[in-house]
């Protein structure tokens, strides 16, 4: 698989890599706020992290990482 990179409307381009991914899993698993996402992935604010969580696939989101990884290869 390709890596996905995301395009916000800032201009900003996320590649979701591991430690992207690791950060949308706990989001939709945990008590984890727009917030602290942005934060562990670096964006600017709650904005812009909303917006990448609607333009992430939700089976992104929900895949453990492992399992992700071995769809990957």
């Amino acid at each position: 698989m390709d890596q996905i990179k995301i395009k916000l409307s800032s201009g900003r381009e996320v590649i979701l890599d591991d430690e992207a991914i690791r950060a949308l899993n706990e989001y939709v698993r945990t008590q984890l706020t727009l917030e602290q996402l942005a934060k562990r992935l670096g964006l600017s604010g709650w904005e812009e992290a909303y917006e990448l969580v609607k333009q992430v696939p939700a089976w992104i989101m929900w895949t453990p990482l492992p399992i992700y990884k071995k769809l990957k290869v």
